[in-house]
This record gives C-alpha cells, sequence and structure tokens, in this order.
C-alpha cells in the first residue's frame, strides 16, 4: 500500500494499489488495479489510502454461510471467482474543509464489477456514479444499446462486465481533521 496527498486546485493523487500474483496463467495483470484518484477545488490536503479484502466464506457446523474480509498484503493468490473488495479511505489533514471532494476508482482488469456494491461512510451528500467508457463519462445507471433479433434496437441496464470505474462525488465539504471512506466489490474473471 502506498499513500498519496493531494494538494491544489484540481490536483490528481494516484496511488499504487497493492501488488498482487497470482498462479493463474496469463492472469498477471491484477497488479494493475490501477489508481485512486482524488480532486478538490481548493488547496486543502487530503491523504488517501487504497486497501484490498479478499472475501472469505465459509459454513458453520449447521451449513449457514458466514462472510468475513482477509486483509490482502504482498504477494496474494487470488483465483477465478474471487470477491475482492476495495477501500479508498480519505482523511482531511488540513485545519480548513474540502470542497467537491471526487474519488474515480478503476474497476481492474481481469475483474468484473459486483453490482451495487458501491458505498460510502457518508449517509447524504454523495453522488455515486459510474462510467462503462474508460472514465470518459460518468452516469448513475448506465446502459447500453441492443439490438434486438427484429433488428429494433432497445436501451437496456449495462451487464456488470461493461463497468470501468466508479466515482464518488461528495456534495458536501469534507470538514477538517475529518476520514470519510468508500468502498466497491469486484468478483475475478
Amino acid at each position: 500500500m502506498k499513500r498519496a496527498s493531494i494538494a491544489g486546485l484540481g490536483a490528481i493523487a494516484i496511488i499504487a494499489a497493492v501488488p498482487f500474483v497470482s498462479t493463474i496463467p496469463g492472469f498477471t495483470a491484477l497488479h494493475d488495479i490501477g489508481e485512486a484518484i482524488a480532486q478538490t477545488i481548493n488547496p486543502a490536503k487530503v491523504d488517501l489510502r487504497l486497501t484490498a479484502d479478499k472475501q472469505v466464506v465459509e459454513k458453520d457446523q449447521q451449513g449457514k454461510e458466514n462472510v468475513t474480509w482477509q486483509a490482502l498484503q504482498g504477494n496474494v493468490v487470488v483465483q477465478p471467482g474471487n470477491v475482492i473488495r476495495y477501500r479508498v479511505l480519505g482523511e482531511n489533514s488540513s485545519d480548513r474543509p474540502v470542497k467537491k471532494l471526487s474519488i474515480t476508482q478503476p474497476v481492474p482488469k481481469q475483474t468484473i464489477y459486483v453490482l451495487n456494491s458501491a458505498m460510502t461512510t457518508q449517509n447524504s451528500g454523495v453522488n455515486t456514479v459510474y462510467s462503462i467508457d474508460n472514465a470518459k463519462t460518468f452516469v448513475e445507471k448506465p446502459t447500453v444499446q441492443v439490438k434486438l433479433p427484429n433488428g429494433e434496437v432497445e436501451t437496456k441496464p449495462a451487464p456488470a462486465e461493461a463497468y470501468t470505474h466508479v466515482r464518488w462525488s461528495f456534495s458536501e465539504p469534507i470538514a477538517a481533521q475529518t476520514k470519510v471512506a468508500a468502498a466497491y466489490q469486484v468478483k475475478v474473471r
């Protein structure tokens, strides 16, 4: 894990994520999980940290499934079907509020976004949007045009495989010395 800070008008912080190694042939690209990008419109300082956890599902003696999360650190192995949770933790370490904070996180190659898994610690004032075109555009509910067998074109919700980025935009200022967190899940292909 690496830490990064942002400062300045429209500054961008890029955080390199935890490197991952896999024994899956041709599956070394998980270390390209990308970066967390944050932008603000004022020169306050926001520290960001990106973490990753692997979902572990175990059954108890009664057959009930228990879900826990195992922190991924150093060289780890992931397999197709594993669910990974990425968390971006941000702290306004300045002495003034941060206005219009925006955090963008890519969906790593070799993974599929888990629909409806994006969340934040804020109860209000956060708009979560998604991109299906490599962060060129963002919308709340991505759609795609599908050609039907009769030749008509219909608009349908974009499939999970199409999602390329998640963005959280905080409309309310983040107070000085305050922490926020955002998370989302992906499934390894």
